[in-house]
């Protein structure tokens, strides 16, 4: 049976990535030594690198003083890197979700935050918008994608100072206005690589302004100095970045992902909306293009358990909604194809003609 992948992180990677990264797990560049046993230091290697952040660079269009690295840590370490590195009288941050949550309160350890706003009265099923940004903060931090809420920010705010954003399960799925940003981040295992490695763009003119002495790893300027190579790279992860970045580009670029992501959503949302026994959980108008989530219509609550094992049936994996909100998350990263989506939408009509 052919299986369908929804999940929601580590999710799924192009199939050519897979495995032309899996060639070289087995003898990287011809060298008889496998990806996974080189030195990071071998001169194969740095290429690597070097190509992956032109790459990034090409494809959000990053202008000039911005640097690309590579780190550890996830998102969750840059929770706290970020305001060690930027916060220096005063920090915005959005809540909308569990992740931006987790940032403002990794921040508060830093110094003055202020919550701009929270949807979390709603169990973060849109995204607030009438809110005023203190024209004072450092920066204002948001969250574009929430991925266990399903709702997502697919433009670049208007804002009276810079922009930090965890653009972690929508980064390469839209164009992005890099110059009204101080930093972005993301954790690579949604569209950009397997999990393992953190993609940070910053901008160098807002490096080494901290009020505070910084450990040398976690401050930024020790990794750009250094190219991500101060300490031991994620050197696999590394490479699976750099074949998606080429499978990126090769497809077309960011803009032609937005196209895929809002028709794969199209498709979605569209038989979500029809179907009698399902019902969208975010608002319209703040609907996520990469994490579609639903439940089942109160009338058909007991359906639950049944349509899942119909689903999985059908080869769908990873379909079960976070305990957050229950129901079902269709995962539609860049990876994701029309086949799956389709497939998906086939087995909801199918459960719904039987009940």
């Amino acid at each position: 049976m052919k299986k369908y992948n929804f999940n929601a992180g580590p999710s799924m990677l192009p199939r050519e990535v897979i495995e032309n990264t899996a060639k070289q797990i087995l003898d990287f560049n011809g060298s008889g030594l496998s990806l996974m046993e080189i030195s990071h230091r071998a001169k194969d290697f740095q290429p690597v690198v070097d190509e992956a952040v032109t790459l990034i660079k090409e494809l959000l269009d990053i202008p000039e003083g911005y640097s690309v690295i590579f780190l550890g840590g996830g998102a969750s370490l840059q929770f706290m890197q970020i305001p060690a590195n930027f916060l220096i009288k005063k920090a915005a941050y959005l809540n909308t979700g569990t992740w931006a949550k987790k940032a403002l309160k990794e921040a508060k350890l830093f110094g003055e935050t202020v919550e701009v706003a929270s949807s979390a009265d709603a169990n973060y099923s849109f995204i607030p918008k009438d809110y005023q940004i203190p024209a004072d903060a450092d920066y204002f931090h948001f969250t574009t994608n929430n991925t266990i809420y399903g709702t997502e920010i697919r433009k670049d705010p208007d804002s009276p100072v810079p922009l930090i954003a965890d653009m972690s399960s929508d980064i390469m799925s839209r164009p992005v206005d890099v110059s009204k940003y101080t930093a972005i981040y993301a954790g690579a295992q949604k569209n950009m690589a397997m999990a393992g490695v953190t993609v940070i763009i910053v901008k160098d003119s807002e490096l080494g302004k901290a009020p505070r002495p910084l450990p040398t790893m976690i401050d930024y300027r020790t990794h750009v100095e250094k190219g991500s190579m101060f300490n031991t790279p994620p050197v696999v992860p590394i490479y699976s970045l750099l074949e998606t970045m080429r499978w990126v580009k090769a497809q077309g670029g960011v803009a032609e992902m937005d196209r895929r992501a809002r028709e794969r959503a199209e498709i979605v949302y569209g038989e979500i909306d029809r179907n009698k026994l399902f019902k969208g959980t975010a608002a319209v108008e703040d609907r996520s293009l990469m994490n579609l989530c639903f439940v089942m219509n109160e009338e058909y609550a007991e359906l639950e358990k049944p349509f899942l094992d119909f689903a999985t049936g059908r080869g769908m994996v990873g379909i079960k909604g976070h305990r957050s909100v229950g129901g079902f998350r269709a995962s539609c990263y860049n990876a994701q194809t029309l086949e799956g989506v389709n497939a998906l939408v086939q087995a909801m009509k199918d459960f719904e003609a039987e009940h």
